[in-house]
């Protein structure tokens, strides 16, 4: 990291970034930001590209790093085929488009599947994390050991700033069974936050659940295109219902198991994780046991992690769940972040507002993504959400998201001077259904033709 970015970041240990003044973090920004763009332009390829384009040599002000965010769909630019056909080189050569290091050490001679892929990446030091895929491709987004090592540092600060939680509390650990994907940057920093919070010698649950893996997303792609295509097989149909429906009867015993486990443990102080989707049944569940929060240790600590992820719930969702397991103010922590940044923005407790921690520049964008909206840096802003996140080592860190987001600059109720999210965050797509970046096309062309 240069010096500027150092400065920054040297505020994460005790949070202080949180009480600056907001026109001296703007400078330090926009000089990082600089900084950053002189280190990566001759490292990562796309970066160089848009940059030559858009003739920015020099970040002055915000608006010079607009041309220069990258698509979250950048990160899903690969063409399906490299999949479907195995074409590993192809992949590798891919990933090197948007690698700020080098990806010729990848030894792809003993690669056949894509998870043998994403190991060979990772001995090589290129960390490859991919999103569930929910939407259709998944984004993979490759990071160094130090991202990982620096997401698992700020995850257990930004806990401990948004919350009552506190390293060597030794909780014990609950929560609803699942199957999500696995990242190496999820992992680093799960183990970081289970270090930090909880009692390693206390009874901790298995769900015996294997992780969702890059290779079953990948066939339940290749299925998907082929059942359109009308060229999928019915052998191969058959296999993959089957698959699922052995998936979801070993979900369905797991979060019985779940169920049974946080009852056990209902007279000890919890640390319980979770997403709102699979908490909520799960609370559902712990209801019709016939227990709620009269059974529960009042100093329960839970972990909130991401939005609905289109689950539908009721109204009162939140109540419910915080009613199921005695949870306080206090002691609930909840942050709002994305795969494709290093950092977590933890949400407050007096103003119930996602807080960004200095070393994260915000960028409200209008709805196309081509431009910074008006007043940036001052009041309450609406807008696309884009993010310059500076402690990004393995690739670049400017991103625009699918998030519409309010964004204050300014005091919140809470005290904090850090720009602040109001706690209403959507996903464009979840309420028209496509979501239209206006650099996307680009992005994917550019990506498309240097790979």
């Amino acid at each position: 990291m240069g010096e500027m970015v150092e400065r920054l970041v040297s505020t994460m240990p005790d949070s202080s970034g949180h009480q600056l003044e907001y026109d001296e973090v703007r400078k330090l920004q926009i000089a990082a930001m600089n900084e950053r763009l002189q280190e990566r332009i001759g490292q990562i390829k796309l970066v160089a590209m848009r940059a030559g384009d858009a003739g920015v040599s020099e970040i002055r002000a915000a608006e010079d790093v607009v041309p220069l965010l990258l698509p979250h769909t950048a990160y899903k630019s690969y063409p399906e085929s490299v999949l479907v056909d195995k074409k590993w080189d192809r992949l590798t050569k891919w990933l090197g488009t948007v690698s700020a290091h080098p990806t010729s050490n990848v030894d792809l001679s003993e690669v056949a599947e894509i998870d043998d892929w994403v190991a060979a990446c990772e001995r090589a030091g290129l960390y490859v994390s991919c999103s569930s895929g929910t939407t259709g491709k998944s984004a993979m987004l490759v990071a160094s050991q130090a991202d990982l090592d620096f997401a698992s540092r700020d995850g257990v600060a930004a806990v401990q700033w948004g919350s009552d939680i506190r390293a060597g509390d030794m909780r014990t650990t609950a929560g609803a069974a699942g199957a999500v994907a696995y990242t190496p940057r999820n992992a680093a920093m799960g183990k970081a936050l289970m270090e930090a919070f909880s009692d390693p010698a206390a009874p901790r649950f298995q769900s015996g659940v294997p992780p969702v893996t890059i290779g079953s997303i990948t066939r339940m792609i290749s299925l998907r295109k082929a059942v359109a295509d009308g060229t999928a097989r019915p052998a191969e149909i058959a296999e993959y219902e089957a698959e699922s429906e052995s998936r979801q009867k070993a979900l369905d015993s797991a979060q019985a198991r779940a169920v049974d486990d946080i009852i056990s443990k209902r007279d000890r102080r919890l640390y319980i994780t979770g997403m709102w989707g699979s908490l909520y049944p799960f609370a559902e569940e712990v209801r019709n046991r016939g227990y709620s929060a009269k059974d529960f240790h009042p100093e329960n600590a839970v972990y909130l992690g991401g939005g609905l992820k289109r689950a539908k719930l009721p109204a009162n969702y939140r109540e419910f769940v915080y009613e199921t397991f005695n949870l306080q103010p206090r002691y609930i922590y909840q942050m709002y972040g994305m795969q494709e940044m290093n950092s977590s923005m933890p949400r407050c407790q007096k103003g119930q507002r996602y807080h960004v921690p200095p070393w994260v520049v915000v960028l409200p964008l209008d709805k196309s993504g081509d431009n910074l909206m008006p007043n940036w840096g001052e009041g309450e802003v609406e807008g696309r959400a884009a993010f310059f996140d500076l402690s990004m080592d393995g690739r670049w860190g400017g991103v625009i998201s699918g998030d519409h987001v309010h964004v204050r600059f300014g005091r919140c109720e809470c005290g904090a001077t850090s720009p602040s999210i109001r706690d209403d965050v959507y996903r464009y797509s979840d309420l028209e259904g496509d979501d239209k970046i206006g650099c996307a096309g680009t992005v994917d062309a550019y990506v498309r033709g240097m790979s």
